[in-house]
């Protein structure tokens, strides 16, 4: 006998990335930081106080939202601190979605997000992408269409790494009718000539929530910390009435605060990215693989003439050790999704490309 609800019997679950145990493959599948957390993460956490552990964190983890809202020129009212970004995925939902009522995003796109609506006993509304991966011009009236009173936009995107411009996003926001979700979880590997900065929106509507991860650009996976950025409309409800008492804990606190204060290291793994994505695509280009242009820390690589098709070359790089990320969906069958690890990692994934050829 089972006890579930009927939306979660018929729900087929999140299917996370391989988190393989052996430390000796190369792993570019789960777009993680190649490179290390700041020192001075280090060093809060090797001086972090025992004592500390055993009194509750601040509830509403105060010190790093007056650090998070001074970075970005907003108050600390601006700012929800979550249990990685996932957490805050599901508050957005919880908080101002009607169960039943539809919620909305680009296709393909992040795959929790038709399972958290599907938890949440909501319709998922796909809107196909265009062929570049350019997001429809009428995509706030397909949604307004639909009903939704919620849509997430990942940006730069996932997969593909393309980068919608701000003024877009603007436009969409002006035109939906619900709370627009901007998942930034890659901006940091932007390309700072573009001057991209989303955080205006913040300012300008009062119906977007910008989401920052510490999981990416700052090398903190595992530490699962991430947070919202909004009008007070938006964050009061979820700070006061819909978070878990305390979900983000008094280590994960002051390691995350740390990491914003360090942030000019942090950025100099971001540059360290970006000259990686730019050589590993040239060099799986020059190898015929078709790449859209990145701003991500990943490339979405189709293998084109003689080589075997995605599905296979991902069974053999897994093989040789090197795990990257395949998705048996439509549009993404004949792709790889590559995370840009260090230059030896990308060289031995190069390397094994090279010896079935």
């Amino acid at each position: 006998m089972t006890y579930e609800r009927l939306n979660i019997q018929r729900s087929t679950g999140y299917q996370p990335g391989e988190q393989p145990d052996d430390p000796s493959v190369v792993k570019l599948n789960t777009n993680e930081n190649p490179y290390p957390p700041a020192d001075a993460v280090m060093a809060a956490l090797r001086s972090f106080p025992a004592d500390r552990l055993r009194r509750y964190p601040s509830p509403r983890a105060e010190a790093f939202r007056r650090t998070a809202g001074k970075m970005h020129g907003l108050e600390p009212a601006n700012v929800i601190a979550t249990n990685g970004g996932d957490e805050l995925l599901r508050l957005v939902i919880t908080t101002f979605v009607e169960p039943g009522k539809p919620i909305g995003a680009a296709e393909p796109s992040y795959s929790l997000y038709p399972v958290l609506a599907e938890i949440h006993d909501s319709p998922f509304v796909s809107i196909p992408l265009e062929d570049d991966w350019s997001l429809p011009a009428d995509f706030a009236t397909q949604l307004n269409r639909t009903r939704a009173s919620l849509a997430f936009v990942v940006n730069p995107h996932a997969p593909s790494g393309r980068l919608t411009p701000v003024d877009q996003l603007a436009k969409i926001a002006d035109t939906f009718s619900g709370v627009l979700v901007v998942d930034e979880a890659y901006v940091d590997f932007v390309d700072p000539n573009l001057a991209h900065d989303a955080v205006q929106l913040v300012r300008q509507f009062d119906n977007v929530l910008l989401l920052r991860t510490l999981s990416k650009g700052y090398s903190l996976a595992g530490l699962r910390f991430a947070y919202g950025l909004g009008t007070p409309g938006l964050i009061q409800p979820m700070l006061e009435k819909t978070k878990d008492s305390y979900n983000t804990d008094t280590l994960a606190q002051a390691l995350a605060t740390a990491a914003l204060e360090s942030r000019t290291a942090a950025a100099k793994t971001w540059q360290a990215v970006r000259a990686e994505r730019a050589r590993l695509t040239a060099e799986l280009t020059a190898r015929g693989f078709q790449i859209p242009p990145s701003q991500s820390n990943f490339i979405l690589a189709r293998p084109t003439g003689k080589r075997p098709d995605a599905g296979d070359l991902y069974q053999m790089l897994k093989g040789k050790g090197v795990f990257v990320r395949y998705f048996d969906q439509d549009r993404l069958r004949d792709k790889l999704r590559i995370t840009i690890g260090s230059p030896r990692e990308n060289d031995a994934l190069l390397t094994a490309i090279d010896s079935h050829d």
